[in-house]
């Protein structure tokens, strides 16, 4: 077991290395083919290519499969909602619409005299 470890690690860091190699040299290529023809923009290098893609990362939190916050998210409301009855279901659609905007507002409705 142990031996086996001993090569998995250096074989997990050099996979690592050439996919991050391999992102940021697709990054440069489509930079370089595609933005300086259509908008007159330099071409990058690689490292400006790995930060790009680095930056992207970091902003939009890209390259994960599924995000386990909302599979999370949605289990949760799934079991709450099967713990409420009919009425307070339809309360709590009600409510969502509302604070939505697709359904009357108390605010706006008046009591009819």
């Amino acid at each position: 077991m142990r031996k086996r470890l001993i090569w998995i690690a250096p074989l997990a860091i050099l996979a690592m290395m050439a996919f991050v190699s391999v992102g940021g040299f697709v990054v440069m290529h489509l930079w370089n083919w595609l933005l300086p023809p259509l908008f007159g923009w330099r071409q990058i290098a690689f490292w400006q290519a790995l930060g790009l893609l680095v930056l992207c990362r970091i902003l939009f939190g890209g390259f994960r499969l599924h995000s386990p916050g909302r599979s999370n998210f949605r289990r949760r409301m799934q079991e709450r909602c099967g713990r409420m009855t009919p009425e307070e279901r339809e309360r709590f659609r009600q409510g969502i619409r509302e604070g939505w905007g697709f359904g009357p507002s108390r605010k706006n409705t008046t009591p009819s005299e």
